[in-house]
């Protein structure tokens, strides 16, 4: 993805995440792109918003975090969206009612209702350990089941669960948060329409929570870029961030 002109990323995380989920990545991301102007905007519900009730609906999502944007000044030029999950759904919705403003999109482990069933969208596998941590109120327990779930560098889950238990002690998630994203995402059903930006999607063949297939489905639906990684799991940036970089450079010219 290299070219001479500057861009504007913007990062939007996934269901029940939050901006200090992304790690090492946004510091990585800078050093590939120097010249690159990186922002993060939390979904509602979460993060510095967490104390804000999050619609149940992708749309509506949506246009909070179009509000945020402009609020924040982040819409003066087009943005690249670089979105996981849920937020990879917020930003295709983003690309099919206001596409002059985003000038291309990067999507990561993503599902749509209408073209991939529900037993791919959350793998059926999954069903129990996902359950599972809906329930957990303990945040160390829950943390570290997340991480489990969504992370195949066993070596790194305690690290990482310790940070991600801190983020939740600092910006807790209200289970209504949880329910009202999860019917979010499940009754997603965008339009048939190809967007008109460029969008490249990244997917994980070791997801264990979302299955590849999803992705593939949209490349095939959609007729786009779809790049795998081979082992990595559903949260694809912290399982191997330097693959995701390593992949837009050498594969996405616009």
């Amino acid at each position: 993805m290299q070219t001479d002109k500057t861009r504007h990323w913007l990062l939007l995380r996934g269901l029940a995440r939050e901006s200090g989920h992304w790690g090492d990545f946004i510091g990585k991301l800078q050093a590939a792109y120097p010249n690159d102007t990186i922002s993060v905007i939390d979904l509602p519900g979460t993060g510095v918003y967490h104390q804000q009730a999050s619609p149940s609906s992708i749309p509506a999502i949506t246009e909070i975090v179009r509000d945020t944007a402009r609020q924040q000044g982040l819409l003066t030029t087009p943005v690249t969206v670089f979105a996981v999950s849920l937020g990879a759904m917020v930003a295709w919705q983003w690309l099919q009612t206001h596409p002059e403003e985003i000038e291309s999109a990067v999507l990561v482990n993503t599902s749509f209702a209408n073209l991939s069933p529900v037993y791919h969208r959350i793998r059926w596998q999954s069903f129990a350990a996902f359950l599972a941590v809906l329930l957990q109120t303990d945040i160390a327990k829950r943390e570290r089941a997340i991480v489990a779930l969504v992370s195949n560098r066993s070596s790194h889950y305690q690290q990482t669960a310790e940070q991600w238990t801190a983020i939740q002690q600092a910006h807790p998630i209200h289970f209504n948060t949880f329910l009202r994203q999860i019917i979010a995402a499940a009754s997603y059903k965008p339009s048939y329409n190809r967007p008109s930006k460029a969008v490249i999607l990244l997917n994980s063949l070791g997801d264990r929570l979302v299955s590849p297939k999803c992705s593939l489905a949209i490349k095939n639906h959609y007729q786009l870029p779809l790049f795998s990684h081979p082992w990595a799991g559903h949260d694809l940036t912290l399982d191997d961030s330097d693959w995701v970089l390593a992949t837009l450079t050498v594969n996405w010219r616009q």
